[in-house]
């Protein structure tokens, strides 16, 4: 078994798992661990855990050390020094004229490299701009293009709810939103309502989907007929949250009743009658123009009555009974099949060889 605890890096910055065999950790500890991009200060979010090495993640990297005031003290400078660094890189963007927007420059933990994150709308070349960057911080430089939705989580701020963004205060993953869950949740479907800073949709619009879904299964849709308290009515309007619908009776009056007092009257559904009922044709030769029973399946409605075989009564005063064949056109009793054509080189079977 191995020990694995998971860390963090930022405020709402996504959980990574490392090994931590040799330490005894705890929540909110600050740590040194290695990681793909150099050494790093982070901070533990959950216990230690035991794990079968065979269901680990791939490739984990180790806790080194517990965080000393050293350690702390050279973060914290390191940080100081990212404010210079995006200013300088502001300018030279603007004056080299990129279509491209920074948004933030972070210094690793012993300032070994700085990584600038920006916005484009599409690639950018930015060779002669990484030169000028190492030209004047003579350090590794990384350019790193986001997204909108991660640009937000970066750069902080007030939603339309006046609380800071969950993207930058707790919201970890991104979940996929739709204008779907706006819908079921009777939101107005206006862009600047329901889009967040980032330009897409609230990520909140998630938070509630499955509520909303869940109860609005218990109610019944608008237009449905209904019974409360002996009077009948239509249903007009839902309320959720509440519960409730509102009912439109047949005096004209609307009231807003629980659904627990409601009593949903069932669909009338009119069966065909026997008159209505169609007989699929039997299927005709296409050769001799007759009716066949080849690929013609007869159901219960298509059962042809007792009289109706393959003999009946003709219209004849006698009261012969006549074949049902000779009832059909002089047409369509003898195919009119084509004589074979012989070969131009062969005989008559009487010709007789002189």
């Amino acid at each position: 078994m191995i020990q694995i605890v998971s860390v963090k890096f930022r405020t709402a910055g996504k959980h990574y798992d490392f090994l931590c065999d040799d330490l005894s950790l705890s929540i909110h500890d600050q740590v040194i661990v290695e990681t793909d991009r150099g050494l790093s200060l982070g901070t533990v979010t959950t216990e230690p855990r035991e794990c079968e090495p065979q269901r680990a993640p791939e490739k984990l990297k180790n806790v080194l050390r517990l965080a000393t005031a050293d350690d702390i003290a050279m973060a914290a400078e390191s940080e100081s020094k990212e404010k210079e660094a995006f200013d300088f890189c502001l300018k030279r963007i603007q004056v080299r004229r990129m279509e491209m927007k920074l948004v933030r420059a972070e210094y690793l933990f012993d300032s070994s490299k700085i990584i600038f994150y920006f916005t484009a709308d599409g690639r950018v070349d930015f060779r002669d701009l990484v030169k000028d960057l190492a030209q004047q911080f003579r350090t590794r430089i990384e350019m790193r293009q986001i997204g909108v939705r991660d640009e937000a989580k970066i750069t902080g701020g007030i939603g339309i709810c006046g609380r800071a963004l969950c993207c930058c205060s707790f919201l970890i993953n991104f979940a996929p939103v739709s204008v779907k869950m706006a819908k079921e949740q009777n939101l107005a479907l206006n862009p600047s309502k329901i889009s967040g800073q980032c330009g897409r949709l609230l990520c909140c619009l998630n938070y509630e989907y499955e509520t909303y879904r869940e109860y609005r299964r218990e109610l019944p849709k608008c237009g449905r007929r209904v019974r409360v308290g002996g009077h009948e009515g239509t249903v007009v309007a839902q309320n959720v949250l509440a519960r409730r619908v509102t009912i439109r009776r047949e005096d004209n009056t609307s009231v807003e009743v629980p659904v627990d007092q409601l009593e949903v009257l069932e669909k009338l559904t009119e069966k065909p009658s026997a008159s209505t009922k169609s007989i699929a044709p039997r299927p005709r030769n296409r050769q001799t123009g007759r009716q066949t029973d080849r690929g013609y399946k007869q159901t219960d409605q298509q059962a042809p009555a007792a009289h109706d075989t393959e003999e009946r009564t003709s219209d004849h005063p006698s009261g012969q009974k006549a074949d049902l064949k000779e009832s059909l056109p002089a047409a369509r009793k003898k195919s009119r099949r084509r004589p074979r054509r012989r070969p131009a080189n062969s005989k008559p079977s009487g010709d007789k060889n002189g």
